[in-house]
């Protein structure tokens, strides 16, 4: 199937569907595809039959598990939809998909009201300057109350919350309120929304605002402009009203999209930046079809049956099959095959993809999540802002059952890593583990059920690892010759070096203070290669070193023995040396716990909180009978937290979990940790 040539510009709407899981974001989806004309009839979760959960894992969890793409046609536009999944452990999927689109609408259950998701996917949308719409579904739930949960967002998330649209009729359905200026809703009149809507719109532009003075009100078919300007700024947050279950709002919403929300052409530009560092441009594409291609790849999939599948929004310029795209500073360009819209899991090919389409390109290894794509020399080292991702800090050990398969273990966690960028792989060099981290329990679960299910890759796995850190409390010095002689030419090389602390989270430095070719150019790097070594390994409990500063201050070499293997071996010692002497610490990473629960839970809670060594730094109630508690707990006492906050909530409790920082471990902590290292090294 081949589909007409992209349409223009100013005919395309992107939007990402994002929130709380159990919010009804893929029951909407549905709903749209539905009344866009784009499937027949509207499928269901909990029968597995829905266009964007196609993932065997999804059906069974009945939760998104990964971003999906939908595409429709809507009063001469198309619509790329992304269906965002809504559980914390997945945020390596819900993120990335507002890289890909202009507008961030984040789906609220009407029933349950604000969860944290909504807050975390509206900051990231503000952060990176997105337009925003909120859409309340679900209105048709019994005992809801709609007035005062909009009430509620505005308390929270500010005054230029306000609807484009209102129940009526019980809500059975709704009324607009930007283009209509008469009638009654549940609410109340509708003029009362007609008028502080066109008000906040024409707030961004003293035109508008000397007009309205002087006539009264203006024609809303006349703010197309101001609104989108409104929209880019955040000076308007439209909200709209709609059950996907019934359809009351559905194809008034589809009509928002079409008329209001912008298009490429209209919404705030992503960062690009050319060049690195200090030195990098700011600079934003043009949705040109004609100029240079620039494209981002914001998702890999690995398909069974098509292989490796990039997903990529355009920028600038037009991708066509045979093109010659460049990935970011590569010189060797690759060729474009197939070029694919996606609707779920089908791959609708398409002649052409132009500025604001998202596209699929197929059975290319090299691409990368995060590559940006281009077809001009002249255009290397451009790069998009990176997106601020949680780090994964949940682990888990894991081997395979059957000796031998190790290699077939890396290949597999690899084609899953490559999927998800809040996967990581590790293989710590004091322990010989393979251990994967996460953002939780259910990610990695997930994790270990595709292997076993998708793959069919049996492993036995460790108890999940903490990402725990080493450093330093002050300044030491040291050095160490290496020097080996067993016939022939031998070994020599001798390095004297100082650890100074850094501050918390600052990493690694590397200094070189060498004079008069004590240790000769040609060997520093072999001299940090050896320093890194170390600080991998780490010293006292096997855990990565960091925020230290090492400075390589003086050494030896000899004319004829001196080679990098004896200077990678001195630099490891002397660095080893010198952090056993300056007060090594292990560090354990701090997670900002935001935790929601009903309110006659909040002492069991917090209680329960502090015999985890945590401290709670807030407590808010976002509406009647409910509690937000966020606290700093230690990551090692929150291993199956969950079934904890279930017995203490009567499982009406959830939370959400994020790194905030790195602390020092009480000394007992760390006198057992080393002991397990001591005992590790001696075995």
């Amino acid at each position: 199937m081949t589909t007409a040539n992209p349409n223009p510009v100013e005919q395309i709407r992107t939007l990402a569907l994002v929130g709380a899981s159990a919010a009804g974001k893929t029951t909407l989806a549905e709903a749209l595809l539905q009344a866009s004309g784009a499937i027949g009839a509207a499928g269901s979760v909990e029968r597995g039959s829905t266009v964007s959960d196609h993932d065997p894992q999804e059906i069974k969890t009945q939760h998104s598990l990964q971003s999906s793409c939908m595409q429709m046609a809507h009063d001469g536009c198309r619509i790329h939809l992304l269906d965002a999944p809504g559980l914390p452990d997945f945020m390596g999927h819900s993120l990335p998909a507002l890289e890909a689109v202009e507008t961030c609408a984040v789906v609220i259950n009407a029933a349950i009201g604000i969860e944290p998701m909504a807050r975390r996917m509206l900051d990231y949308a503000s952060e990176r300057g997105q337009d925003r719409i909120i859409i309340v579904n679900k209105i048709d739930a019994e005992g809801v109350d709609l007035p005062a949960l909009l009430a509620d967002i505005q308390a929270q998330f500010g005054a230029e919350c306000l609807p484009l649209n209102l129940p009526d009729a019980g809500a059975t359905r709704v009324v607009d309120c930007f283009f209509n200026r008469e009638g009654h809703s549940d609410f109340g009149l509708v003029a009362d929304a007609h008028r502080a809507l066109v008000e906040q719109v024409v707030d961004v532009d003293g035109d508008f605002v000397e007009r309205y003075l002087n006539d009264g009100d203006i024609d809303a078919s006349e703010l197309h402009a101001p609104l989108e300007q409104a929209l880019r700024e955040g000076h308007l947050i439209p909200v709209c009203f709609v059950s996907a279950r019934s359809g009351a709002g559905v194809a008034e919403l589809l009509d928002i999209i079409t008329r209001l929300l912008p298009n490429p052409a209209e919404g705030n530009p992503p960062d690009f930046y050319r060049g690195e560092g200090d030195t990098a441009q700011l600079m934003h594409a043009q949705p040109d079809p004609a100029a240079h291609v620039l494209a981002q790849v914001f998702k890999i999939s690995i398909d069974p049956y098509v292989g490796k599948l990039a997903f990529v929004r355009v920028h600038q310029g037009t991708i066509t099959p045979n093109s010659q795209l460049f990935i970011g500073d590569a010189r060797k360009p690759f060729k474009v095959g197939h070029l694919y819209l996606q609707q779920g899991k089908e791959h609708v090919e398409v002649p052409s993809a132009g500025p604001g389409d998202i596209c699929t390109i197929g059975k290319i290894d090299e691409l990368q999540y995060d590559d940006v794509l281009h077809d001009a020399a002249e255009d290397d080292h451009i790069h998009l802002r990176p997106l601020p991702l949680p780090v994964p800090v949940h682990g888990v050990a894991i081997r395979p059952k059957r000796r031998g398969d190790e290699q077939r273990l890396w290949e597999i966690l690899g084609r899953l890593v490559a999927e998800d960028p809040c996967l990581r792989i590790d293989r710590p060099a004091s322990t010989h583990e393979t251990v994967v981290y996460g953002l939780g329990e259910l990610h990695l679960r997930m994790l270990l059920d595709r292997l076993q299910t998708g793959y069919k890759f049996e492993v036995e796995t460790q108890p999940p690892r903490i990402a725990y850190r080493e450093t330093i409390g002050h300044v030491a010095v040291a050095q160490y010759r290496h020097k080996k002689q067993s016939g022939g030419a031998g070994q020599f090389g001798e390095v004297h070096l100082r650890v100074e602390p850094l501050p918390r989270g600052a990493g690694f430095e590397f200094v070189d203070q060498v004079k008069g070719g004590a240790i000769p150019g040609q060997f520093m790097a072999a001299v940090e290669k050896g320093v890194r070594e170390a600080l991998a390994e780490g010293v006292i409990a096997g855990y990565p070193v960091q925020d230290i500063r090492v400075i390589v201050h003086d050494g030896k070499h000899h004319a004829v023995d001196s080679k990098e293997v004896a200077f990678v071996t001195a630099g490891k010692k002397a660095a080893q040396l010198a952090i056993r002497e300056a007060a090594p610490a292990v560090l354990e990473p701090i997670a900002l716990l935001t935790i929601s629960a009903p309110d006659s839970a909040t002492g069991a809670i917090t209680g329960d909180l502090s015999s985890r060594r945590g401290l709670v730094s807030g407590t808010d109630s976002p509406r009647p009978g409910q509690v937000a508690i966020t606290a700093q707990v230690p990551l090692a006492e929150l291993m199956e937290y969950q079934n904890r906050l279930n017995a203490l909530t009567a499982g009406q409790g959830s939370y959400t979990l994020a790194l905030s920082h790195y602390e020092v471990v009480p000394p007992q902590l760390q006198q057992q940790l080393a002991g397990q290292y001591r005992v590790k090294e001696e075995e």
